[in-house]
Parts: structure tokens; sequence; C-alpha cells
């Protein structure tokens, strides 16, 4: 079965690409996929700096999350938007990740034959897609494979009560997304 993880790239408690993340984790469940949603606050590691992985290596949330990212076959990040980028969380726990802990460890293990999808949700009119271009340009260059299908949903009323996209167009697009990540996922661990 296809193992794949969501997460955000925001710590807020109301972050609204959190709640893309969690949604867009149990539509993939629906569809057959195994998958974990994990939140970057449950992490917290230092901003990555070379003296404190040369004193004393990779902070142990750095270890846990490396480990998530091994476990998984493909990993699904909905990044809020940082002045057309994307957030510094996010950034940093991608660093931390990228780095060997172990001598034996091969270069960006974390990331190697690894498949990634991206969202994002953002008041403005854009969605947040903005910021989804740098990531996928990083990802891109780490030898993690970025399915070109993404979402971005802009402006007000995104969401229902219960925590659904309430535009069936919206609701449309993630499906699209997951679709081609499952089955690009399924197809390059086959």
């Amino acid at each position: 079965m296809t193992k794949l993880l969501f997460l955000a790239g925001s710590s807020r408690k109301e972050s609204i690409n959190k709640k893309l993340a969690r949604y867009a984790a149990e539509r993939a469940k629906e569809k057959g996929a195994d998958v974990t949603f994990i939140d970057l606050a449950d992490f917290d590691m230092p901003i990555y700096n070379g003296d404190i992985e040369d004193a004393s290596g990779l902070p142990e949330a750095a270890i846990r999350l490396k480990k998530l990212f091994w476990e998984h076959d493909g990993f699904f990040i909905a990044s809020p938007e940082y002045n057309s980028s994307f957030s510094p969380l996010l950034k940093n726990a991608l660093d931390w990740i990228s780095r060997k802990h172990s001598d034996d460890e091969a270069p960006l293990s974390a990331y190697r034959g690894k498949v990634a999808a991206l969202g994002a949700v953002s008041m403005g009119a854009l969605g947040g897609l903005r910021g989804l271009v740098p990531l996928r340009m990083m990802l891109s260059n780490i030898a993690v494979q970025v399915i070109p299908t993404q979402i971005a949903v802009g402006g007000m009323n995104t969401w229902t009560e219960d925590d659904k996209l309430a535009q069936e167009a919206h609701q449309k697009m993630l499906d699209g997304v997951l679709d081609e990540f499952i089955a690009t996922t399924k197809a390059l661990h086959a």
C-alpha cells in the first residue's frame, strides 16, 4: 500500500494550510492510501546552523522527522505563502532533514526516490500560488519528484463548517492532485 505523509508549512493552531493538509490526508485515505498527518509544531528545532550541527549533530526532532520521511513513499505539503515564498518553518525543517546524521547515510536520503504533491490556501486571490514556485524548485533540486498538478485556493469562504472545501471546483482540483500523487507514487514504488 502507498504510504503518504501529509504536513503543512505552518505551526499555527488554526492554520488554513494545516486544514488543507489534514483534509487532503482524509481524502487520500478514502482513495486507499496509507496516510500519516503530522504537525510541524511537534518538531521544534533551532534555526539551522552548521556550528550547532558540528557541536551536537542533528536535533532529536530532526531525526524523528527524517525517520517519518524515510518511512513514507511520498509527501503532501500545504504551504502558506510568505512574501512570495514558503515559510521559514518549512524551510528550516526541510534543511535539517537534508543533513546526514550518520557516516553511512546516503546524501539526501530523506528525499531521494520520494514523490511530492503541493498545495496552498491563502486569503489572497492567487491562493498562495507564488509560494509554491520556490518550494517546487527546492524540492526538485534535492532529488524529489514533484508532480506537476497542484492546488492553490484563494479568497474567503474556502471551508464548510465541517472543514471540507466549500467550492466543488476546489474539491475537484484537490481530487485531481491526490489521484496523480497516488498514481505516481505507486508507479515509482512498484
